[in-house]
């Protein structure tokens, strides 16, 4: 049987804030957009859940309920280089570490168990480094089974817990009963409402059911998956190696409503460029290119065109971006502007050379301020790809701002 870890740093963006600023300990912190301005928050101090505060709310709703509450925005390098010092502790324990987001990660100790006592103490000597390590901050740590079990458990005792599931069935199922339905994964508020009506509150009600009772509320493929999480039964491997992206974007939330077209078109320029850096760090090209635009009512609008052959140059991703925008002649202001790709591949997987290619315009409106597409030679396209990979190197060094592409006016009608 494996025996598998779920650490998760406990509010992990306001623990650094109050790291770097000793000062704030103690205080109701959020992180995220200002309370003055649109955008959510992304994190928050334990002082600022007592409240109801919590991730995903907007800011301004924050301040509402706690107004004595300190806004900071999110510093992401910072927080990036303190979740690599963690995983690298993780990976003094074992090989198999499977990061899921910046603060958690699960690991499988099944094979390094015989150097400890027990599981429980591996988890706490892990927690204890991770303290020392980072200088304070904390972390709960789920140990079960499996990792459905092991993600379950380091939640149900935060902040700083340590929680071990039951090993045997029956234990398992025992653990698991008097907990709500709503703590199974796939189980949100439609299917829970499904649930309820059904009278199917606690998992120890859908114990009780067998998994075609319960396609009858959730559906074939959901009712078995819930079916098996109700007894504790997940077969997913720790998988050391995480899978590659499927997709990447970049989305601009404007603080009032924007209508002007000049600022619209250097946004999404500016998006494509933080795409086209991120595939190229990837070592993917993209065939597929989606812009969302999203107006004061909340209606969104979304569009995608395909990339042919795919690709990663910033210069292909702003003139296709802004070809496809221009297409929707958008007369209203916009609240949100985004854009991304799908369809990730490697260069070689797309039938290209080791270097991202360049691809042809994809659309014939889209020539640029000269009326005519850039040169596609292989000296060109080699020359463009020697710029963007150096303007990614100075930008990774000095920050974002140290170089700025001119403003792009639209090609003449």
């Amino acid at each position: 049987m494996r025996t598998i870890l779920h650490v998760d740093m406990d509010a992990f963006f306001a623990a650094v804030e109050v790291l770097d600023r000793p000062e704030l300990r103690g205080r109701p912190l959020v992180v995220g957009a200002a309370p003055d301005k649109r955008g959510v928050v992304s994190t928050c101090s334990y002082e600022a859940r007592r409240f109801g505060v919590h991730s995903a709310m907007p800011s301004r709703t924050a301040f509402r309920l706690c107004p004595q509450a300190v806004f900071v925005p999110p510093r992401h390098a910072r927080y990036q280089e303190v979740s690599d010092r963690v995983m690298t502790i993780l990976e003094e324990f074992t090989p198999l570490v499977e990061p899921v987001s910046i603060d958690e990660a699960f690991l499988d100790v099944t094979g390094v168990l015989r150097r400890w006592p027990d599981a429980r103490a591996l988890a706490a000597e892990l927690k204890r480094r991770i303290r020392a390590g980072t200088g304070g901050l904390t972390a709960s740590v789920g140990v079960a089974p499996n990792k459905f079990l092991a993600k379950l458990a380091s939640d149900l005792e935060k902040p700083d817990g340590l929680t071990v599931t039951p090993f045997d069935p029956e234990g398992i199922a025992a653990f698991l009963g008097p907990l709500p339905v709503e703590r199974l994964w796939g189980v949100g508020k439609v299917a829970a409402a499904a649930l309820h009506a059904a009278g199917v509150r606690l998992i120890g009600d859908l114990q009780q059911r067998g998994a075609d009772e319960l396609a009858r509320q959730l559906g074939p493929a959901l009712a078995a998956h819930v079916h098996a999480l109700a007894w504790g039964r997940d077969e997913r491997p720790v998988a050391a190696e995480p899978e590659p992206e499927k997709s990447m974007s970049s989305e601009t939330t404007y603080d009032e409503d924007c209508g002007d077209p000049i600022r619209l078109r250097q946004t999404l320029l500016e998006a494509a460029e933080e795409v086209g850096r991120r595939l190229r760090a990837a070592g993917r090209v993209a065939g597929t290119l989606h812009l969302k635009l999203r107006f004061a009512d909340f209606t969104t609008l979304t569009r995608q065109a395909p990339l042919v052959p795919p690709t990663a140059s910033d210069t292909v991703l702003i003139r296709a971006t802004l070809a496809l925008f221009e297409r929707q002649q958008v007369g209203r202001p916009l609240r949100l502007v985004g854009m991304g790709v799908s369809g990730l591949r490697t260069p070689e997987a797309a039938g290209g050379a080791a270097a991202p290619p360049v691809q042809p315009l994809l659309f014939a409106e889209a020539a640029g301020d000269s009326g005519a597409p850039p040169a596609d030679t292989p000296a060109a396209t080699a020359g463009r790809q020697r710029l963007e990979l150096a303007v990614d190197r100075l930008r990774a060094r000095f920050g974002t701002g140290v170089l700025k592409r001119g403003r792009w006016t639209p090609p003449a009608p």
